[in-house]
């Protein structure tokens, strides 16, 4: 298949994928109910910075990123894949395929609620449906943070988001030691390890 974006062959095309997405709506994809057989990989990486990559080539067009963006879904088998009505397509994703580049924290302790903004201008709030988890390096102590945008599909927090929730955070006692978390939703949510002095 012609792949004009790139000027290259490939066996998916970013115009098939869009083909196949004429008889859909925008807000109108329901892609966790649409079961297509598994088509193979496809040449196509969301990096940690949360740009998008075909064939070693940045995807510019702000409007194609949020396309796809909107058929991605992350299966049980811990996969991402590009989800059409009559295609299921494997690609990389080097950390999550979202960024959360700004939080919104409203009223303060049980009651506190969090609002993320991503790169691609979707907001959710934090809570049981899209909780906050921290993954910490078992050497580095380095934290790695996360917030759930929908279905298994995560966006990464950078850093200074992070630290805005660090600077909103409070500890409380757990049988391991004193534990800094953040509350959203009526959740409490741990930033980091019990019994950690500092994150």
């Amino acid at each position: 298949m012609e792949n004009t974006l790139n000027g290259s062959k490939s066996q998916f095309s970013l115009q098939d994928l869009m083909k196949a997405l004429e008889d859909t709506e925008d807000g109108q994809r329901p892609v966790e109910k649409w079961n297509p057989e598994y088509c193979g990989d496809m040449d196509m990486v969301i990096k940690a910075d949360g740009s998008w990559w075909h064939e070693g080539s940045r995807i510019t067009r702000r409007g194609l990123v949020g396309l796809f963006a909107s058929i991605l879904r992350k299966d049980e088998d811990g996969e991402t894949y590009l989800v059409t009505p009559v295609e299921k397509i494997k690609i990389k994703v080097e950390r999550a395929p979202f960024l959360a580049v700004r939080a919104d924290i409203e009223g303060e302790g049980e009651t506190q609620r969090i609002f993320f903004t991503t790169n691609l201008d979707e907001v959710v709030e934090a809570g049981p449906d899209n909780p906050i988890r921290v993954e910490t390096d078992s050497e580095t102590l380095e934290p790695a943070p996360y917030v759930t945008i929908r279905g298994r599909l995560e966006a990464s927090l950078n850093r200074p988001v992070f630290y805005e929730l660090v600077e909103q955070a409070v500890e409380r006692q757990t049988k391991d030691g004193q534990q800094l978390g953040i509350w959203a939703g009526g959740v409490f949510f741990p930033l980091g390890p019990a019994g950690a002095h500092e994150i």
